[in-house]
């Protein structure tokens, strides 16, 4: 697929989620009672269709969850005017934020009910820069190891034509969550 049609793509494919998700649920958090039972599969995918909210901070910085699988999570956002630092460029927070949620929606696709994690730690390497000019990127996260008490995960920021913005790599703490 050519990079033009693989952007149409994307570019469609993010509609309809946005679509679907502002016809749902719409940005928030969800409640204890919503999630009840649920793994964090589960979880994701109710998000996916419109069941539960999604992040706020998503629409804030204008990028959304497109799609999950267990150990797997791809993020879609474009980089905008709003996004820029004062050189020009897209904010190197605005890259970290992205691939941070890529990471870490990949490690709670497989949580199972009861189960949680934090972020530990966050390396994100930017190698090129994005401007406004790139519609789309997709941020692309994918677990590495999922124990008992640790987590890790990797992740790619890409364009549609391949081109690689930056990678990134977590290590989350699971823990239990307490009832009530």
């Amino acid at each position: 697929m050519s990079a033009t049609d693989q952007l149409a793509a994307w570019l469609d494919e993010g509609r309809r989620v946005a679509e679907r998700l502002d016809a749902g649920a719409g940005p928030g958090v969800a409640t204890r009672e919503q999630i009840a039972g649920m793994n964090g599969l589960e979880m994701m995918q109710a998000m996916l269709r419109g069941e539960l909210p999604y992040a706020p901070i998503a629409k804030t910085l204008s990028f959304m969850l497109v799609s999950v699988a267990p150990g797997q999570a791809v993020f879609q956002g474009a980089p905008l005017a709003e996004h820029l630092n004062p050189m020009g460029g897209i904010h190197g927070g605005w890259f970290a934020t992205l691939l941070d949620s890529a990471l870490g929606c990949a490690i709670h696709t497989l949580m199972p009910p009861g189960r949680a994690y934090t972020t530990a730690e966050l390396s994100v390497n930017l190698v090129k820069g994005l401007t406004p000019k790139i519609r789309c990127v997709r941020a692309e996260g994918k677990v590495i190891h999922c124990g008992r008490q640790l987590a890790t995960a990797e992740a790619r920021l890409v364009g549609a034509d391949g081109t690689l913005y930056a990678h990134a790599t977590t290590t989350c703490l699971v823990f239990e969550v307490k009832p009530g």
